[in-house]
This record gives structure tokens, sequence and C-alpha cells, in this order.
């Protein structure tokens, strides 16, 4: 007997992956001294991008005025918005832009 005997089901499907607002991840992760926090835009738009403590504090935020359609970059140095070195622990980054939100944890070891 054939393989496609037992499997009936095409493997000629198109592929389409859904393009649109995402936060893909940090990396590295864990991190020292710094991360690259990387998102999807779907279209030029602005966003912001801000890191908050275990407590929920604000500790860091990025407005961005305008992203660029595709896959964004953004350079974390562990500082605050005070511009001091935070510490070791976790940490959680959330984008927003337009009616879309999502948070990730990330990890600071010193």
């Amino acid at each position: 007997r054939m393989l496609t005997d037992f499997n009936p089901v095409s493997n000629d499907d198109a592929v389409v992956t859904p393009a649109g607002i995402a936060l893909i991840g940090n990396y590295p992760n864990p991190f020292n001294p710094s991360t690259t926090i990387q998102f999807n835009m779907d279209k030029a738009a602005p966003a912001n991008v801000a890191i908050y403590n275990q407590k929920g504090q604000l500790v860091k935020s990025f407005d961005l005025a305008s992203t660029d359609k595709g896959i964004n970059n953004l350079h974390w140095n562990g500082t605050d918005n005070s511009g001091k070195a935070v510490s070791s622990g976790v940490y959680y980054f959330r984008l927003k832009s337009g009616s879309y939100s999502s948070t990730k944890k990330m990890v600071l070891m010193k």
C-alpha cells in the first residue's frame, strides 16, 4: 500500500498567517544588562511600551510616535524613567496600540 492510502487529507493547502499587531517577546530572557523587545505592527502607527515591576508600578515607558509596518525592535538597558539602574527581578512589559494590548514577562538577573 501507498502512504497516500492512509492520509486522505491534502497537504497542498496554502499557509495563511494572520497579519496584525503582536507582541513577540524579548531576547535574551533572562537578560543582563539589556534586552530587546520585539513586536509586529500591521501598519505604521503610534504605540506605547511600558515596563512594570512585580508590584505593578511603572518602571519605564516608551511613547513611540510612529512605528514601522512589520517587526519593530525596542532596546531597554535596565533603567527606570529617571535613568537609575533597576534591581534584579521579574518585570512585565506591555504593548498598547489602538485597541490592542498584550503583556509578557521578562527576568533581569545581575
